[in-house]
């Protein structure tokens, strides 16, 4: 190897860790969450929200044409929702606008994301995956109220 090629290798390399520091540097600072795909848990047939402690809440969300079970959850600004995602029929996707939960509900599988949403408001969930010819009916809301 002369040391042309001795170089473009070290700079390769260099510029590769470069680019993987970058990238865990900036998902820890902007406090960026890959969901969590669950394969153990017995599943759950109809979705409900679980209040578990005043500011604590388990979401069971069933995701199947066209609609989100339960297709309107309230909470308290502040309380921390754990959301459990499963399909009730084929790939739909579920996403929390204004915030950073984006998942994938996939039959056969249960997803898992915890979201703590402290401003009051209203956000609405909507299905990013083309599931059929209602999907632009697929939306729900999460209320979050003064606390």
């Amino acid at each position: 190897m002369d040391k042309s090629e001795a170089l473009a290798l070290g700079l390769s390399a260099v510029l590769l860790l470069v680019f993987f520091v970058a990238i865990v540097f900036a998902s820890a600072a902007r406090g960026i969450d890959v969901p969590t795909c669950i394969t153990d848990p017995d599943p759950f047939e109809r979705g409900q929200l679980i209040e578990h402690a005043e500011d604590r809440y388990e979401l069971q969300m069933v995701a199947q044409m066209w609609s989100f079970q339960p297709r309107r959850i309230e909470i308290p600004a502040g309380s921390q929702l754990e959301i459990y995602l499963r399909s009730g029929d084929i790939m739909h996707g579920f996403k929390v606008e204004g915030t950073n939960v984006n998942m994938m509900a996939a039959p056969g599988a249960i997803n898992y994301m915890s979201l703590t949403l402290h401003e009051p408001g209203t956000y609405a969930l909507v299905c990013h995956e083309y599931c059929g010819v209602g999907h632009h009916n697929m939306r729900g809301e999460i209320v979050v109220t003064e606390s």
